[in-house]
């Protein structure tokens, strides 16, 4: 089966393997906010049914996994790969989340970007003929983001307005050639991009750069303009990083204001949940797109989108150091059949 590489960084599969089906588990403030209907499983004290944020979060993805699997009448035992990833050190919430499936598995790093990666790789290894299905998963948590990245929540330090809100929930994908309504017809493999930002409340900032180079490189690979898609989404640039991404976009001779949605500003109510500057996180792009973004172009009301997922590559090692913080972004090309 010859697949085939499309200009620098992409790839266009000769045949497209599809998303059989998803699933998405969220917290309460998720569960409150414009996409609360559209959410699987809401659980109303954040913890499902654990003690620790951590444990929490695993059992986000193990459910979001099942659910899932069950939706298309699959056992784990039909998977033959995981690609997960969450934002802790050591990926310890997928480790415990999908440990109890003993499905073999891929734990991946790509901060909020993971859920693009985690598809891509899955799409790619079903297109080349390694498993009739594979399985992407990803999610992170509120408690277990400020925990690790900033300040425990006790402290109750001030947010600035361009901070982020680390959305709790965590999304779950089965990837087959068996045809569904949706096909991953291509991706394109983000890079780092680093214009020397330093500021680890700004993620939106940071994170800008790197999704105008997915995207402007995506369209030159696949030879698209920009109103060849219906909606470019973005992961969770937020409004701050939004107008940034726009700049940089009409920089390169690109316009895509009119299609363009962000994942982070759509799953919080700005005026109503405090949220500054929107949401992030794994499960930020993963929960929208498996809740929200899917079911649109299954109906058809969307026949093309580009989802490009956004992270930025800190930890605190890197920040107390006084390193900058990169970023990167992964494209996704989905379509309606």
């Amino acid at each position: 089966m010859i697949q085939k590489t499309k200009g620098k960084q992409s790839i266009r599969f000769s045949e497209a393997p599809y998303i059989l089906s998803s699933a998405s588990v969220a917290g309460k403030k998720e569960g409150e906010g414009p996409l609360g209907k559209f959410f699987d499983v809401i659980d109303s004290e954040n913890l499902f049914g654990e003690n620790t944020w951590e444990a929490a979060e695993g059992t986000m993805q193990k459910e979001a996994c099942s659910l899932a699997l069950g939706k298309i009448h699959l056992g784990p035992e039909k998977i033959r790969c995981i690609f997960g990833g969450d934002l802790l050190r050591q990926g310890i919430a997928t480790s415990m989340g999908v440990e109890s499936l003993q499905i073999p598995l891929f734990g991946l790093f790509g901060a909020c970007s993971t859920s693009g990666e985690a598809l891509a790789l899955a799409a790619m290894s079903v297109a080349a003929g390694y498993g009739d299905y594979m399985m992407a998963v990803t999610s992170s948590h509120f408690g277990t983001a400020e925990k690790e990245f900033r300040f425990p929540l006790s402290y109750a330090n001030q947010r600035p307005l361009s901070a982020h809100w680390t959305v709790t929930g965590s999304g779950a994908f089965v990837v087959g050639m068996q045809k569904s309504h949706v096909r991953i017809i291509g991706v394109t493999v983000g890079k780092i991009v680093d214009f020397g930002l330093k500021d680890s409340q700004n993620m939106g900032a940071c994170m800008a750069p790197a999704a105008a180079d997915t995207i402007a490189q995506n369209l030159e690979d696949f030879g698209y303009k920009e109103q060849d898609y219906d909606r470019i989404i973005t992961g969770d640039l937020g409004y701050v990083g939004q107008s940034i991404l726009f700049d940089l976009m009409r920089k390169k001779g690109l316009d895509i204001m009119k299609n363009h949605m962000d994942c982070g500003m759509t799953i919080f109510d700005r005026q109503t949940q405090d949220t500054h500057a929107g949401g992030s996180g794994c499960g930020c792009a993963a929960v929208t797109l498996a809740a929200y973004i899917l079911p649109k172009i299954i109906k058809g009301e969307w026949k093309r989108v580009l989802f490009v997922p956004t992270g930025a590559l800190l930890s605190t090692v890197s920040y107390n150091e006084g390193e900058s913080v990169p970023g990167i972004a992964h494209g996704i090309v989905l379509e309606h059949c």
